[in-house]
Protein backbone atom coordinates (compact mmCIF):
# COMPACT_ATOMS: atom_id res chain seq x y z
CA UNK A 1 0.00 0.00 0.00
CA UNK A 2 1.42 3.40 -0.90
CA UNK A 3 2.44 5.67 1.93
CA UNK A 4 0.39 8.91 2.25
CA UNK A 5 2.32 12.11 2.64
CA UNK A 6 0.87 15.41 3.74
CA UNK A 7 1.97 18.81 2.63
CA UNK A 8 3.82 21.05 5.15
CA UNK A 9 0.67 23.22 5.40
CA UNK A 10 -1.50 20.26 6.46
CA UNK A 11 1.12 19.15 9.03
CA UNK A 12 1.35 22.72 10.44
CA UNK A 13 -2.44 23.01 10.76
CA UNK A 14 -2.60 19.63 12.48
CA UNK A 15 0.11 20.65 14.96
CA UNK A 16 -1.67 23.93 15.60
CA UNK A 17 -4.92 22.06 16.32
CA UNK A 18 -3.17 19.77 18.79
CA UNK A 19 -1.53 22.74 20.54
CA UNK A 20 -4.91 24.52 20.83
CA UNK A 21 -6.49 21.40 22.31
CA UNK A 22 -3.67 21.09 24.87
CA UNK A 23 -4.00 24.74 25.91
CA UNK A 24 -7.79 24.41 26.23
CA UNK A 25 -7.37 21.25 28.31
CA UNK A 26 -5.07 23.05 30.74
CA UNK A 27 -7.39 25.97 31.39
CA UNK A 28 -9.67 25.43 34.33
CA UNK A 29 -13.20 26.81 34.27
CA UNK A 30 -13.54 29.78 36.56
CA UNK A 31 -9.79 30.01 37.00
CA UNK A 32 -7.94 33.26 37.02
CA UNK A 33 -5.69 34.66 34.38
CA UNK A 34 -2.80 34.08 36.80
CA UNK A 35 -3.38 30.33 36.87
CA UNK A 36 -3.81 30.06 33.13
CA UNK A 37 -7.61 30.01 33.02
CA UNK A 38 -10.02 32.66 31.92
CA UNK A 39 -11.54 34.63 34.77
CA UNK A 40 -15.21 33.92 34.10
CA UNK A 41 -16.71 35.25 37.32
CA UNK A 42 -14.21 37.11 39.47
CA UNK A 43 -16.85 39.15 41.32
CA UNK A 44 -17.11 39.07 45.08
CA UNK A 45 -20.67 39.16 46.41
CA UNK A 46 -21.50 41.12 49.55
CA UNK A 47 -24.98 40.81 51.07
CA UNK A 48 -26.36 44.06 52.47
CA UNK A 49 -29.48 44.67 54.55
CA UNK A 50 -31.08 48.11 54.59
CA UNK A 51 -33.86 48.93 57.03
CA UNK A 52 -35.06 51.70 59.29
CA UNK A 53 -32.42 52.96 60.01
CA UNK A 54 -29.27 51.03 59.23
CA UNK A 55 -27.09 49.76 56.39
CA UNK A 56 -25.57 46.41 57.36
CA UNK A 57 -23.14 44.68 54.97
CA UNK A 58 -22.24 41.02 55.63
CA UNK A 59 -18.58 42.09 55.69
CA UNK A 60 -16.82 45.44 55.97
CA UNK A 61 -14.31 44.70 53.20
CA UNK A 62 -13.76 42.86 49.93
CA UNK A 63 -10.89 42.50 47.49
CA UNK A 64 -10.61 45.40 45.05
CA UNK A 65 -12.10 44.70 41.66
CA UNK A 66 -15.60 43.66 40.71
CA UNK A 67 -17.95 43.56 43.70
CA UNK A 68 -21.63 42.68 43.56
CA UNK A 69 -23.74 44.07 46.36
CA UNK A 70 -26.94 42.09 46.94
CA UNK A 71 -29.14 44.55 48.82
CA UNK A 72 -32.31 43.48 50.67
CA UNK A 73 -34.74 46.06 52.03
CA UNK A 74 -36.06 44.67 55.33
CA UNK A 75 -38.23 47.77 55.79
CA UNK A 76 -40.43 47.48 57.66
CA UNK A 77 -42.06 50.58 56.14
CA UNK A 78 -39.80 52.66 53.92
CA UNK A 79 -38.40 52.44 50.43
CA UNK A 80 -34.63 52.76 50.63
CA UNK A 81 -31.80 53.42 48.23
CA UNK A 82 -28.23 52.18 48.15
CA UNK A 83 -25.33 54.43 47.22
CA UNK A 84 -21.66 53.42 47.00
CA UNK A 85 -19.38 56.40 47.64
CA UNK A 86 -15.60 56.41 47.39
CA UNK A 87 -14.19 58.55 50.20
CA UNK A 88 -11.53 58.85 52.85
CA UNK A 89 -14.04 60.59 55.12
CA UNK A 90 -15.75 58.90 58.06
CA UNK A 91 -19.11 57.65 56.71
CA UNK A 92 -20.89 59.56 59.51
CA UNK A 93 -19.15 62.82 58.48
CA UNK A 94 -20.06 63.17 54.78
CA UNK A 95 -21.03 66.64 53.53
CA UNK A 96 -24.81 67.20 53.70
CA UNK A 97 -27.34 69.62 52.27
CA UNK A 98 -29.86 71.72 54.22
CA UNK A 99 -32.16 68.66 54.63
CA UNK A 100 -29.45 66.41 56.06
CA UNK A 101 -29.08 64.28 52.93
CA UNK A 102 -25.57 63.71 51.61
CA UNK A 103 -24.48 66.25 49.01
CA UNK A 104 -23.49 63.72 46.34
CA UNK A 105 -21.31 66.34 44.64
CA UNK A 106 -19.67 67.41 47.89
CA UNK A 107 -15.97 67.72 48.52
CA UNK A 108 -14.13 64.52 49.36
CA UNK A 109 -16.68 62.11 47.91
CA UNK A 110 -17.19 60.36 44.59
CA UNK A 111 -20.42 58.48 43.89
CA UNK A 112 -19.49 55.16 42.28
CA UNK A 113 -23.05 53.98 41.55
CA UNK A 114 -26.46 53.60 43.16
CA UNK A 115 -29.88 51.99 43.13
CA UNK A 116 -32.44 54.71 43.74
CA UNK A 117 -35.46 52.73 44.96
CA UNK A 118 -35.56 49.36 46.65
CA UNK A 119 -39.11 48.48 47.75
CA UNK A 120 -39.72 46.83 51.12
CA UNK A 121 -39.16 43.06 50.93
CA UNK A 122 -37.23 43.16 47.65
CA UNK A 123 -33.61 42.42 46.81
CA UNK A 124 -31.65 44.27 44.14
CA UNK A 125 -28.08 43.73 42.91
CA UNK A 126 -25.49 46.34 42.06
CA UNK A 127 -22.15 45.36 40.53
CA UNK A 128 -19.35 47.90 40.65
CA UNK A 129 -15.59 47.94 40.14
CA UNK A 130 -13.85 49.18 43.27
CA UNK A 131 -10.32 50.52 43.44
CA UNK A 132 -8.42 49.85 46.68
CA UNK A 133 -9.47 52.31 49.37
CA UNK A 134 -12.28 53.52 51.60
CA UNK A 135 -15.96 53.67 50.76
CA UNK A 136 -19.24 54.62 52.40
CA UNK A 137 -22.41 52.62 51.79
CA UNK A 138 -25.45 54.80 52.43
CA UNK A 139 -29.17 55.33 51.96
CA UNK A 140 -29.57 58.92 50.86
CA UNK A 141 -33.35 59.23 50.71
CA UNK A 142 -35.06 62.27 52.15
CA UNK A 143 -38.69 61.72 53.15
CA UNK A 144 -40.45 65.08 52.82
CA UNK A 145 -43.64 63.86 54.56
CA UNK A 146 -41.75 62.77 57.67
CA UNK A 147 -38.92 65.30 57.28
CA UNK A 148 -36.36 62.47 57.61
CA UNK A 149 -32.99 62.20 55.98
CA UNK A 150 -32.24 58.47 56.11
CA UNK A 151 -28.50 59.17 56.13
CA UNK A 152 -28.84 61.32 59.28
CA UNK A 153 -31.00 58.61 60.86
CA UNK A 154 -27.97 56.28 60.75
CA UNK A 155 -28.16 54.65 57.33
CA UNK A 156 -24.45 54.50 56.55
CA UNK A 157 -21.61 51.99 56.88
CA UNK A 158 -17.88 51.97 56.22
CA UNK A 159 -16.53 49.61 53.57
CA UNK A 160 -13.02 48.96 52.29
CA UNK A 161 -11.70 47.52 49.04
CA UNK A 162 -8.40 45.81 49.81
CA UNK A 163 -5.36 45.10 47.62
Amino acid sequence: MPRQTHSPMVRALGALGIAAALVAGCASPGGSAADGGAATDGATTVDVTVQEFSVTPSTDSAPAGEVTFSITNDGPNDIHEFVVIRTDLDPAELPTDENGAVDEEGEGIEVVDEIEEIPVGETEELTVTLEPGGYALICNRFDEDENEAHYQMGMHAAFEATD
